[in-house]
């Protein structure tokens, strides 16, 4: 997916832990690390699974609340986060969880920020100004930018990071499993319009993405339907601590296309997520 690869620079301050509170407002931690088993080098990411918007961030977005409700209903990896946990329970050793805890609508944890991202140029940088549709979403200046980056993007970051730290240290290496899903229709921000959209498109980095791992992959994933790598999204989620650096991170994307499992209605149909569990727990007991 376009601005996975790399991850982020870390910001001096900061800290691995949820956001404090901005003039007084309470705010819900942005992430959790769901532990795993000790002897685990396996961390499954769920960047875009929530829809929790803090109130004093909605009230700075620009649209009313059904407008809103339906670019959440089609920018949110839905159910993802579930679809984990389902997994990570039947795997020994069970892997570690490291989920977001807000929507990324309040900021993309995987996008690049102060325009080194190109989904800038569509206003859906680090802090999305526009929606997948392409209307305003938010009015932001640089200090409101740095103001969120600073509260969410940046000790989310480094507390990734220090979880892969902590696996390798254990473990002698991580594997990362970038979990997303997406849509079965194009939306119109995307940069590649004319792709195409398999059951599933399994994201790989040139250097952090073992052929070993992506054949393993993209096998445990063929019982779902149809497999592309790099298509109609790009790479995996590696934090910049790592990226380039130490071969023992390794890292792979897997996008769902969401009717694979989601009924019309939200509800998750059941041979499809029945398909998506085994294929999960193959890949995570590798």
């Amino acid at each position: 997916m376009p601005g996975h690869g790399g991850g982020y620079p870390a910001a001096p301050d900061a800290r691995p832990q949820g956001p404090p509170g901005l003039s007084g407002a309470h705010r819900p931690a942005s992430f959790e690390v769901i532990a795993g088993d000790a002897s685990s080098s396996y961390i499954v990411h769920v960047p875009h699974s929530s829809t929790v918007i803090p109130q004093d961030v909605r009230s700075e977005l620009l649209l009313g609340d059904e407008a809103l409700a339906e670019e959440l209903r089609l920018m949110t990896d839905a159910r993802t986060e579930e679809l984990a946990l389902t997994a990570a329970r039947q795997v020994a050793p069970r892997p570690w969880l490291f989920v977001n805890r807000l929507s990324r609508l309040v900021v993309d944890p995987e996008r690049l920020p102060y325009g080194h991202e190109e989904m800038t140029e569509v206003g859906m940088g680090s802090v999305y100004t526009r929606t997948s549709g392409g209307k305003a979403l938010r009015d932001l200046g640089q200090p409101a930018e740095k103001d969120l980056l600073k509260t969410f993007l940046w000790p989310y970051a480094e507390a990734f990071a220090d979880l892969v730290d902590e696996r390798l240290l254990v473990a002698g290496r991580v594997v990362v499993v970038d979990l997303h899903s997406y849509p079965q229709q194009t939306l119109p921000y995307e940069r590649h319009q004319d792709a195409r959209r398999p059951q599933v498109c399994v994201g790989v980095d040139v250097d952090h993405t073992p052929a070993a791992l992506v054949e393993r992959v993209t096998a445990a994933c063929s019982i779902i339907g149809q497999v592309v790598v790099n298509e109609p999204f790009s790479g995996s989620y590696i934090p910049l601590r790592h990226f380039g650096r130490d071969i023992r991170v390794a890292s792979v994307m897997v996008e769902l296309r969401r009717d694979t499992y989601l009924r019309e209605d939200g509800s998750l149909d059941p041979e499809g997520a029945r398909n998506i569990n085994a294929a999960l727990v193959a890949i995570l007991g590798g």
